[in-house]
């Protein structure tokens, strides 16, 4: 830990948010499910095998084009089991109200908690509710766990990487953060940024269907793209090399971006997952993606090669010829996304 006490950075999904993991929580809560440093644990029960995941969100502002704090509670939550291969099944729901908050705002996101659910067939079956006093919350937090398991014969991923390997971007990144970041001030952009929150294990469960062999699913919510595949190489030993002009990001998202002067690879995503998958079962991937409404703009973006120099990293090949490294997240990007 660099800094003695905790700041906005302890919670971008880079660096500091990976020091104050292994600094603090890691070196009391260590053991053998936590230390694999996934979105959700996957437990053996001896009669079958459970994903187990939990989130909080703090979102600024609540309500945004694509979504609001309630949808993005759930999707979130499954999300992060969908990337095990699990099939979401129940969610507990936890509040934290300020008090003065409108009970009309309450209502339209607990409405859009149980659509949300209702896309996945997840149930929320616990929950509980605390109220402070105003000026101690900043209107509402959620926090969702998730409990999903893994339907008899479906593939799990591999967790590991092999060089040559394809990286597989299921869509268009970028969207959810600028989105929430063009609500948050209040900038109108035409056509209006929208976030891309949705429910992605139908479309997971597709491409593990196309890919068995698939080594590594992620979905680069905090810190993005750029976040996802420093920690892959790092863990794995490797490097990860992409190609510029094919990562996909539509046009008004690159705008936005060169706008705010920020890089669309280290910009939040809630509906889009990288796969790490063999390079014989790339096209099969890729095919399966853009045959599901969610998966039209997928792509592979890079692979897999033996580290340079012994150098773990991320790099990037630009369209003219050259390439530049691509570092994990340092400091904070965009606050209060998730």
């Amino acid at each position: 830990m660099k800094s003695e006490i905790i700041t906005m950075a302890h919670g971008s999904g880079g660096m500091d948010s990976a020091a104050l993991m292994q600094d603090v929580f890691s070196k009391h809560f260590g053991n053998d499910i936590l230390d694999q440093l996934e979105d959700s644990a996957v437990i053996d029960t001896g009669a079958q095998h459970l994903a187990v995941s939990t989130d909080s969100f703090v979102v600024t502002p609540l309500f945004f084009p694509g979504g609001d704090i309630g949808r993005l509670a759930v999707c979130g939550t499954v999300n992060d089991l969908a990337m095990s291969g699990a099939r979401p099944l129940y969610l507990s729901l936890g509040m934290i109200i300020e008090a003065g908050f409108p009970l009309a705002e309450l209502q339209q996101i607990v409405a859009s908690i149980a659509a949300a659910a209702a896309e996945t067939n997840a149930k929320i079956v616990t929950g509980d509710t605390k109220v402070v006093p105003k000026g101690l919350a900043d209107g509402i937090y959620i926090n969702t766990a998730g409990v999903g398991v893994f339907d008899e014969g479906q593939a799990i991923p591999q967790g590991r990487l092999a060089a040559g390997d394809k990286i597989i971007i299921s869509g268009e990144i970028a969207q959810h953060g600028m989105a929430v970041m063009a609500a948050r001030e209040k900038l109108d952009f035409q056509p209006q940024l929208t976030s891309d929150a949705a429910p992605l294990y139908t479309l997971a469960a597709e491409l593990l269907c196309a890919a068995p062999h698939t080594r590594l699913l992620r979905d680069p919510t905090r810190g993005g793209v750029a976040t996802v595949l420093n920690e892959w190489a790092e863990v794995f030993g490797c490097s990860i090399v992409l190609n510029e002009d094919v990562v996909p990001v539509a046009p008004p998202i690159k705008a936005a971006c060169e706008l705010f002067g920020l890089d669309p690879l280290y910009v939040a995503n809630e509906g889009k997952f990288l796969a790490a998958v063999p390079a014989t079962e790339a096209d099969e991937a890729l095919a399966a993606l853009k045959e599901h409404e969610l998966g039209r703009k997928a792509a592979i973006i890079g692979e897999v090669r033996e580290a340079k120099s012994g150098l773990a990293k991320v790099y990037v090949e630009t369209a003219f010829g050259g390439s530049r490294i691509i570092d994990m997240l340092s400091g904070e990007q965009l606050p209060r996304i998730c």
